[in-house]
């Protein structure tokens, strides 16, 4: 399992960072999204999914994200 944190940018309101938070979920990942902090946690499995699955998640829903 990865356990990672990101910051994002690109969210007005906490219906986005929930919205993130689900369409995260829907991929099997554990999410938890904070617009106030602007953070994103994930936790995944690396043996079924790779970083990068999880950012084109977040830059499909438009937001952008930081290492």
């Amino acid at each position: 399992m990865v356990k990672k944190i990101y910051k994002v940018k690109g969210m007005h309101c906490v219906s986005c960072a929930k919205m993130i938070e689900l369409d995260l979920e829907d991929k099997n990942v554990s999410a938890k999204c904070d617009f106030a902090k602007e953070t994103l946690e994930v936790e995944y499995d690396d043996s079924k999914l790779k970083e990068e699955d999880v950012r084109n998640v977040v830059i499909e829903a438009g937001y952008s994200l930081l290492s």
